[in-house]
């Protein structure tokens, strides 16, 4: 089986921001860019079919600018990934989600693949856009927020259910296919050291993107929420007494409670 996992470079949960000076983007500068979440559990979820499935090959596709790009691919072939490939979008590239799925859409047509993985939406932008449009370009069926994925060799299909308001929906899907993983069976898994030292010298391919064909859209405005101000400690000795301080300050003060 070949598995294609789509992964996203975006900024650290833990990463101070900034605009850029024309304050229409974010500022990259000094900015850690690791694997978008539900990537990494794309990833997983590729390297556990991988491990369930003898003779499957995963193979990790990503768009974007260097650096920031080909790390993440590293850090992609450091969980397990058998080969990488980076469709370099220049360094002016937008973040339309839909440039960026025809971009991964013109390097997988190129590739074999059973399976093509997304996380869900990326935790930047958190557009959910990339799977579907791939389903779209590559003319292959797609589903989103996808749960327990898993291969049933005596079908030759995959199993998988949704997530939906009243439970879950149970699907079953002949390849090739597109997903939009919510999760995968297990939590991300976390790199070895050698193997980090191994994806140093691997060789990452390298494409580049098609001029592409219809519209594009571009942020007008990158700005952060206010600092947030006006908070106040609260003493006590014991819970009691801070749980009634703190309803008094939300009475007394804050107005919350009649």
């Amino acid at each position: 089986m070949e598995i294609v996992v789509c992964v996203k470079p975006v900024p650290d949960a833990e990463t101070r921001l900034r605009a850029s000076p024309d304050g229409r983007t974010l500022d990259p500068e000094a900015v850690k860019f690791v694997l978008a979440g539900y990537d990494e559990s794309a990833v997983e979820q590729a390297l556990l079919l991988k491990e369930a499935v003898p003779g499957t090959k995963v193979h990790a596709v990503a768009y974007g600018p260097a650096p920031r790009t080909e790390e993440v691919l590293r850090s992609a072939v450091a969980l397990g990934c058998d080969q990488a490939t980076w469709v370099d979008s220049g360094p002016d590239a937008t973040g339309d989600p839909i440039v960026a799925a025809r971009a991964l859409a013109g390097a997988i047509a190129g590739l074999a693949h059973d399976l093509v993985l997304c996380g869900k939406q990326a935790g930047d932008d958190e557009s959910g856009l990339v799977a579907s449009a791939l389903g779209a370009l590559l003319s292959v069926p797609d589903f989103s927020c996808v749960v327990d994925l898993r291969w049933d060799a005596a079908t030759s299909r995959f199993r998988f259910q949704r997530p939906v308001e009243a439970g879950l929906e149970s699907w079953t899907s002949p390849t090739p296919f597109v997903v939009g993983l919510q999760q995968a069976w297990n939590d991300p898994r976390t790199a070895k050291l050698p193997a980090i030292l191994k994806s140093r010298k691997a060789t990452i391919g390298r494409a580049t993107a098609a001029a592409g064909t219809g519209g594009e859209s571009r942020p007008e405005k990158f700005e952060l929420p206010p600092p947030r101000t006006g908070a106040k400690m609260i003493e006590y000795r014991t819970p009691q007494e801070a749980a009634e301080k703190l309803v008094r300050i939300l009475r007394e003060e804050a107005k919350v409670f009649p």
